[in-house]
């Protein structure tokens, strides 16, 4: 069943980008943390430290310009189409290159397309031919973005992964390949594990292992990674559980104020990114403030929180993937599992990488190495395909 795709603009209202503005000089903030002052790694123990949330309010305020990233996106090429009643909005970019692969790019939270955004040309269309090319989709999540707001409950990891198959079906893809990240690399997981007809295999950079495995056999270095990503989720995970239980209610701060949703994501941008101290060492300010305008402008706060209701610890435990699978793990990401667990859940790992640098958003952090490694983790993927 095919359905219309409808070419989409962005285009914010010039009475919206005022009233952000507004809002934004408005803002009533509270005194400092009690830890200001401290070192580095401490600075933001207690959350978004005042001075690093001012500026940023400033610069957003004052300087920073939608309209750029509105026609960037615009330029890509956005469409929307509906699937099970639901308008689903994506990035879509053939390649003039007659060998090129059709690809899925799935984003997480609190991420957007903004995160693909300046990575498609050169996945569709390398500077250097030997290089491979890609048909590239990067869907909004139901609930973010341009995507339609799920206005009944089901709309988990399952469905979106279902939905995926049908729009790239539509889009005369029925067969791809799939990255994602978060909970897009969950997603991507379940692409894998259920239509092995469809998706020919998969990169991502969470290999999320079935319950319940031992850590012995474990080497110190696999063990620490185990420790660190069960101290993320017992310690570190505030936000998916209260986005888990009560996204209504967070949704309310996140959708009213600009400053909520900019110190709630910002947040995790500095945790979770391989810096010292704030994310903008790696990511520019431009960056980070697409990303959140992208929720702001859509109202999103409480429609995206809901995936985490939805989905939150319900990855099925039997779920296998024996279709070829590249995994990237990067050194400051938040979960990160050794491959002989990960191998129990993927078990057709064709290329298992650990770079030297990056955290859990690598295409704003280390774009031009993301780009290389999700193009070598694909090759080999395609490769082990042709062989089987």
């Amino acid at each position: 069943m095919h359905h219309d795709v409808l070419a989409f603009d962005a285009q914010a209202t010039d009475t919206d980008l005022d009233d952000l503005r507004s809002r934004l000089a408005a803002a009533r903030l509270p005194e400092a943390e009690t830890v200001s002052g401290a070192a580095p790694h401490r600075r933001w123990e207690q959350g978004v430290p005042l001075a690093d949330l001012e500026d940023v309010v400033a610069y957003w305020q004052t300087e920073y310009d939608w309209r750029a990233f509105e026609t960037r996106l615009n330029r890509i090429g956005q469409f929307r189409t509906t699937i099970d009643g639901l308008g689903i909005h994506f990035l879509h970019r053939r390649s003039p290159r007659a060998d090129a692969t059709p690809l899925i790019l799935t984003h997480g939270w609190p991420g957007s397309v903004a995160e693909f955004a300046h990575v498609v040309d050169e996945l569709a269309d390398p500077n250097d031919p030997a290089k491979p090319a890609f048909h590239v989709v990067a869907p909004s999540l139901p609930g973010f973005g341009f995507s339609d707001k799920p206005v009944t409950t089901g709309w988990g990891i399952e469905k979106i992964a279902a939905a995926w198959v049908q729009l790239m079906d539509t889009l005369g893809y029925p067969r791809f390949v799939a990255h994602g990240g978060d909970w897009g690399g969950v997603i991507t997981a379940i692409l894998a594990g259920r239509f092995p007809e469809n998706v020919i295999g998969i990169h991502t950079t969470v290999a999320q292992p079935p319950p319940g495995l031992t850590t012995d056999g474990l080497t110190a270095a696999e063990r620490q990674w185990v420790d660190d990503s069960r101290d993320f989720w017992n310690h570190r995970a505030a936000y998916a559980k209260q986005q888990a239980a009560r996204p209504q209610t967070i949704g309310y701060s996140l959708v009213d104020s600009p400053v909520g949703l900019l110190a709630w994501i910002l947040d995790k941008f500095a945790e979770w990114t391989d810096t010292e101290d704030t994310p903008f060492e790696t990511i520019s300010r431009d960056s980070v403030l697409d990303n959140v305008t992208l929720y702001w402008l859509t109202r999103t706060g409480a429609s995206s929180a809901r995936i985490y209701y939805e989905s939150h610890n319900s990855l099925d435990p039997d779920l296998r993937v024996d279709i070829p699978s590249a995994i990237s793990i990067y050194p400051r990401d938040i979960e990160k599992w050794p491959r002989v667990w990960a191998q129990e859940r993927f078990r057709r790992i064709v290329r298992w990488r650990t770079p030297d640098a990056g955290g859990h958003f690598p295409s704003l952090e280390v774009p031009e190495f993301f780009v290389e490694d999700l193009r070598d983790g694909l090759t080999a993927v395609l490769a082990a395909e042709t062989e089987s």
